[in-house]
């Protein structure tokens, strides 16, 4: 049984590779389907020849043993015409005389054996040159010219031994002026060995010739589609290493024919995206640079006015209320300025590749509660209540615990603001690998085009909405480039009118890659939540 698995499992590998093979190479393929071709070609030509052969060769040697039997008839009515009926020896020795005149008689059709049959109601004495010919006649072909009628058939005739010969036979009645039912009839067998090898060694020259052919087609073929997809599989290989950064690679033109046209319009290609590339590079450079240049530049007179903001803040009970109000805005906004400051900063070393991961081993369960409880107050606020549900064993993962505190916090404030008063679920599960917390809320809820642009930097689903967090419009899209610096997925779902969900996947082992999340991105009941008229 062992063994029958084994060979099984082989075989399962075998044809697995083979269909790698005839789906990944296009050469194969048509080096398979000409051979087929060909194959077929070759086999339907052979055999119509072969019976042509066949027919040809049988046609004549039927016609000669024809023609040789009908002489012999003639010539045997002439030996037995005034035979004694009375006298046995007389009729035997006539019959033995008659046929041995006729094995004397060469003719076109080759070597032969005669049998003649004198006959007397239901005696028959027969003269063969061969012993046992006779009785091994078929009894139709006996019947037949019994009956009067010159017939030929094809029959196996044992000769010698066991060793039975392909014959042919042909026999005829032969006239005489018997009286009192006498009649006599003559057979001749033409073995066919001769013509037999003359046909297997037509057989296995089509044979040879045929698979000689085949594989000659195929070569041609294989030859051919070579030198067409050589050019093809060089163009792919050029445009797979353009694709994986390498603007200089062009691919060499000789000639002036289709492939050549192709390697041209290639190179043609690959300038064009070179010069496109280089130039959004350096004006992605330039306005990675303009905006971490203006942030910094921005630090110095922000830092003066927010301490300015806050002299004024903490001495608006001295003011007048309209002055005191106007002091708690300028605090408000400069607050804000100086977040979306540090935000336009984070992403601006993010763009330059300059973002570094401080890893280490921390509980996730204490750092989501933490967040929950930093954002109470705010959760109270808009009337929102918080669910955290962690699991009972501590979940370590190394991760810069600074960043993902960082996306629970945009992550929880954007439930809070957009969940209508609904009560946010924060859980959090993991398995072997990683380690997954949702944030799950039941406001408004997002259409799949609004999903789609979520984590856009600025984007707002709807621009005409007063945001009442504060937010600088990048807190999102700074959380999915921290999930991607960990080697982990931010994922949003969302319906219309039945909330959102986002999902933040971290790996167990900093470096590990992701293969699945222990939590589902789409809620397992999607509770229908009325939106507030």
């Amino acid at each position: 049984m062992n063994r029958r698995a084994a060979v099984a499992a082989a075989l399962r590998r075998a044809s697995a590779s083979g269909w790698r093979a005839w789906r990944s190479s296009l050469q194969l393929r048509i080096g398979a389907i000409t051979m087929l071709v060909a194959g077929v070609v070759v086999v339907v030509v052979s055999v119509v020849l072969f019976n042509q052969i066949k027919s040809q060769l049988l046609d004549v040697k039927r016609e000669a043993a024809i023609d040789q039997a009908q002489s012999g008839v003639a010539y045997a009515q002439s030996q037995v015409s005034g035979i004694v009926t009375g006298d046995a020896a007389s009729v035997r020795t006539t019959l033995a005389r008659t046929v041995r005149e006729l094995q004397s008689r060469n003719g076109e059709a080759g070597n032969f054996d005669t049998v003649l049959v004198y006959r007397t109601g239901d005696v028959a004495r027969p003269a063969a040159s061969r012993q046992q010919l006779y009785p091994n006649l078929p009894p139709e072909l006996v019947a037949a010219v019994d009956s009067g009628t010159q017939v030929w058939q094809y029959a196996t005739v044992p000769e010698g031994g066991s060793r039975d010969v392909p014959t042919l036979l042909v026999g005829a009645p032969v006239p005489i002026d018997g009286q009192g039912g006498e009649q006599v009839d003559l057979y001749y067998a033409f073995p066919l060995d001769q013509e037999q090898q003359t046909l297997s060694l037509v057989r296995s020259t089509v044979a040879i010739s045929g698979i000689a052919l085949t594989l000659f087609v195929v070569g041609i073929g294989v030859l051919v589609t070579r030198l067409v997809v050589g050019p093809v599989r060089q163009a792919a290989q050029g445009a797979q290493r353009l694709a994986e950064g390498r603007l200089e690679e062009r691919l060499a033109v000789s000639g002036s024919d289709d492939l050549a046209r192709l390697a041209s319009s290639f190179n043609a290609m690959a300038d064009s995206l070179q010069k496109q590339i280089t130039q959004l590079e350096a004006l992605s450079q330039l306005q990675q640079r303009f905006t971490s240049d203006v942030s910094h530049e921005l630090r110095t007179p922000l830092t003066t006015v927010q301490m300015a903001a806050e002299v004024l803040h903490e001495s608006r009970g001295d003011f007048d209320p309209a002055l005191a109000r106007s002091a708690e805005l300028l605090y408000a906004e400069v607050n804000r300025f100086e977040a979306l400051l540090s935000d336009l900063l984070e992403i601006s070393r993010y763009d330059a590749g300059a973002a570094q991961l401080e890893a280490e081993p921390t509980d996730l369960g204490p750092l989501l509660r933490r967040v929950a409880g930093d954002l109470a107050s705010l959760a109270d606020r808009h009337g929102c209540e918080l669910q955290v549900r962690t699991p009972d064993r501590p979940v370590i993962a190394d991760v810069d615990a600074r960043r993902v505190q960082r996306v629970l916090r945009n992550l929880v404030g954007n439930a809070i603001e957009h969940g209508a008063g609904h009560p946010v679920e924060l859980t959090l599960a993991a398995n072997r690998t990683a380690a997954a917390v949702t944030v799950r809320d039941h406001g408004i809820g997002l259409d799949s085009e609004e999903a789609q642009h979520v984590f856009d930097r600025f984007w707002r689903a709807d621009p005409a909405r007063v945001r009442t967090v504060g937010g600088s419009g990048l807190g999102l899209s700074i959380s999915l480039e921290d999930a991607r610096l960990h080697g982990g997925w931010l994922q949003v779902w969302g319906q219309p009118g039945q909330g959102a969900q986002f999902r933040l996947t971290l790996p167990l082992t900093e470096g590990a890659e992701l293969t699945g999340s222990p939590l589902p991105l789409r809620p397992v009941v999607v509770r229908r939540v009325r939106s507030p008229r």
